[in-house]
């Protein structure tokens, strides 16, 4: 268990402001934010190399808010690789043990056993200026692992890499963490990364944790605007909450999954609304009667707008589409559940 109590760290612009979390034993634990956001600094200081001002850092149960980096078998990864450019693979991922002045019998069990488990035993004789940028994050992730850290921390360690090697080594890290059940606190800005691999989700904003939760109750009931902006949830309107579970926007009268009463924010993901151009039974469905304003191809999706008396988003796969056989102009019907429509209390954690 890695528990952050109440962290409060001021590095000028950059900070954290009352950061409490709890990541739980063997957790692959995401955190995602924009840039400024305080992920960072947040991994920096759970490894020591920044000294909280303020608030506690415990490590199943032991307080290391000020124990020395070197001494809190903590692992620590990052995007550009940090590797040793004179030390061959073999020396770069048994230099801590070396550091710590293990037996060179044990040390090389211990190299080779990690080099085994990242797939890169016939690379020891190497030079990091050899490798590639995926070989290169797989020695950097080995020289972590070889030190058997109680948490792995990894600040966007797929970032710099191509996308073909991203996904190699998203499985690989998946791989990594069913074999090992190390905990991993991972920083990314890349959503495939969340769904991927991550147990729960923090997302923060301006040194705050705004929201933590499975990665698809973020994505799908997120507590505020920065949040729904932020993870992809394009139809997003202010309306007045009833408490018989439905809420005004404009002219339309939504059934909504939780009833708020007063001044509420619908949040709607793109995905979630489906078209045709012949009214569909309602079975509880919301149904609203709209017009195609425009058709965009986006890689292998199709994103539609269509004008309802308000603006919706609408995404759609290239087979989706062509079933609902529409053009721009075409009048057509939208159709989405209730559960599809999260609500929240206006203004939610705007005050960040």
């Amino acid at each position: 268990m890695l528990t952050i109590d109440s962290v409060y760290k001021s590095l000028g612009e950059f900070s954290l402001s009352n950061v409490s979390l709890e990541i739980g034993d063997r957790e692959y634990f995401i955190v995602l934010g924009p840039t400024g956001a305080g992920k960072t600094i947040l991994l920096e200081t759970i490894a020591g190399i920044y000294s909280p001002d303020a608030g506690r850092i415990l490590l199943n149960g032991r307080d290391i808010t000020d124990v020395p980096a070197r001494e809190r078998n903590i692992g620590m990864v990052y995007q550009d690789y940090m590797l040793f450019p004179h030390l061959t693979v073999e020396d770069n991922i048994g230099f801590g043990l070396k550091s710590r002045r293990a037996d060179p019998a044990f040390i090389r069990g211990k190299m080779q056993e990690s080099a085994d488990l990242l797939n890169i035993a016939h690379l020891l004789h190497r030079y990091p200026g050899t490798l590639s940028g995926g070989e290169q994050q797989r020695v950097a992730l080995a020289r972590a692992l070889v030190m058997e850290p109680e948490a792995l921390l990894l600040d966007e360690p797929l970032s710099a890499l191509d996308v073909k090697t991203r996904e190699n080594l998203r499985t690989e890290l998946a791989r990594i963490h069913k074999a090992t059940g190390t905990t991993i606190v991972h920083i990314t800005h890349n959503f495939e990364e969340v769904f991927d691999l991550a147990d729960r989700v923090a997302i923060m904003r301006g040194g705050d944790v705004i929201q933590v939760g499975a990665p698809e109750e973020i994505f799908r009931r997120p507590n505020s605007d920065f949040v729904a902006g932020f993870v992809g949830v394009e139809n997003l309107f202010s309306g007045t909450g009833s408490s018989d579970g439905t809420v005004a926007v404009g002219n339309l009268r939504m059934r909504v999954e939780n009833g708020i009463s007063g001044p509420v924010s619908v949040a709607i993901r793109p995905e979630e609304i489906f078209l045709s151009k012949t009214a569909p039974p309602e079975n509880g469905r919301n149904v609203f009667p709209g017009r195609i304003e425009t058709v965009r191809p986006n890689g292998g999706l199709i994103r539609v707008a269509v004008e309802a008396g308000i603006p919706f988003r609408v995404t759609l796969t290239r087979q989706g589409f062509e079933e609902a056989d529409i053009v721009a102009g075409d009048a057509v019907y939208l159709a989405f559940r209730p559960s599809a429509a999260h609500v929240y209390p206006s203004g939610a954690h705007e005050e960040a």
